[in-house]
């Protein structure tokens, strides 16, 4: 583990020399006091990206400060890291070139050896370095506005699924649909008391939240209780657990601290007025007309992930009712169980995926390497007379902002077919 530890210190200062160089370059016409200063801003920051991880590393279990604010200065300096990688792939292709030629002549094999670069209006290695800098700056830029900006542009979608079995009744019913908050990844309830307040302007029917309250404690939800118990809908707000929710992904002082903790959880559901659902059925009435609701808990497609819903377990007991729709936060639930085993239940919704918080969304174009993982990623998914709709999650995770995926607020509408 330590000799693994120091590989990738010894790797993360090798690409901070490396990338150095078009620094160096560019900056060769400075005056001696401006490459001074250029020279110690860089390596100040390099130096505190080492010592910081470091830092982390030996304070993690007991850390000194707020996670949060572990999680953030490690998310600066993973996306430096990525645009100083980024800029030296264009450095590094061209000592490749540099290299292959050398060699080529060494061994006399008829390859003209790399233009020096005399009399040009600007020489090669500074054209380089100046690409290599545009390079780096590209990420750098579109990452830390996905953090200060698009992490928080909440994007209202709106969809309409039609059904040929829905009664009357329930014709036009407004769903809105959130998912995947992560309270742990936010330093303050202002973002919340927004998206509330979006949710509420559109005076839903229904509300479902698809799970991933937190990010790994109860303790994170308990800042945000009063803003989330401002929602409401005339049939109920309903909700489930996600992955996260389980606090699977931290080291507990004992197997009874993390029960605990997941007990707190399902108790703060309650004290925001939603309806938690473990493996359980509902019944959604209007007008004389009824449907159901079926909310599991979380069962994910890896093995990495916990797999504890049970659909039969949700069913049991549950009236003959001609609608079916179910929340379960992963999406590869639906194609494991619910379209081969369950082909009466009509709409799902899940979240789970965020997108992958990066990605491309033009009219006529959807891409996000999530796309890679997840069969059903982002959108309206339709197979036969079933459907899932998975959302881009509210929140973020990891990288703590969104490029090209904005968050998201689900509107959907049910219509008789």
């Amino acid at each position: 583990m330590i000799i693994r530890f120091l590989i990738i210190l010894a790797l993360l200062v090798v690409v901070d020399v490396y990338f150095f160089q078009s620094i160096r370059t560019i900056s060769a016409s400075w005056t001696p006091a401006r490459q001074l200063l250029i020279t110690r801003i860089y390596w100040s920051v390099s130096i505190f990206s080492l010592v910081f991880i470091v830092f982390s590393i030996l304070t993690w279990q007991n850390p000194l400060f707020p996670k949060i604010i572990y999680q953030y200065i490690f998310c600066l300096i993973f996306i430096i890291l990525l645009s100083k990688i980024t800029g030296s792939l264009f450095l590094l292709v061209d000592d490749l070139q540099r290299g292959v030629r050398w060699i080529a002549g060494y061994f006399n094999l008829g390859i003209s050896p790399a233009a020096s670069g005399k009399g040009e209006a600007i020489s090669r290695a500074r054209f380089l370095s100046m690409t290599a800098l545009g390079a780096a700056a590209i990420p750098l830029g579109t990452m830390i506005y996905g953090m200060v900006k698009t992490a928080f542009d909440f994007k209202i979608r709106r969809k309409n699924i039609a059904l040929s079995n829905l009664p009357e009744a329930f014709n036009g019913l407004k769903i809105v649909q959130i998912s995947d908050i992560h309270s742990g990844s936010f330093f303050s309830g202002a973002a919340f008391d927004k998206a509330v307040e979006m949710i509420m302007a559109e005076k839903p029917d229904v509300i479902f939240f698809t799970g991933d309250l937190v990010n790994d404690k109860s303790s994170e939800a308990e800042p945000h209780i009063n803003i989330w118990k401002k929602l409401s809908a005339p049939l109920g707000v309903f909700s489930i657990l996600g992955n996260h929710d389980y606090g699977d992904y931290i080291e507990w002082d004992s197997p009874e601290a993390k029960v605990a903790n997941l007990d707190r959880l399902k108790e703060i559901h309650q004290e925001m007025g939603w309806d938690l659902l473990l493996n359980e059925h509902r019944i959604l009435e209007r007008n004389g007309a009824k449907i159901g609701l079926l909310g599991v808990e979380n069962w994910g497609g890896a093995l990495r992930f916990p797999r504890k819903g049970d659909i039969p377990k949700a069913k049991a007991g549950m009236p003959e009712v001609p609608v079916k729709l179910m929340l379960s936060h992963d999406p590869s639930h639906w194609n494991a169980q619910i379209t081969t085993d369950h082909k009466d239940i009509d709409v799902t919704f899940s979240g789970h995926t965020h997108g992958f918080q990066f990605g491309v969304e033009i009219p006529g174009f959807k891409w996000s390497p999530s796309q890679y993982v997840y069969q059903q990623w982002a959108g309206l998914y339709s197979e036969d007379n079933q459907h899932i709709y998975v959302n881009r999650g509210l929140g973020f995770l990891g990288y703590l902002g969104r490029v090209g995926i904005k968050p998201e607020i689900t509107v959907i509408e049910l219509n008789k077919a």
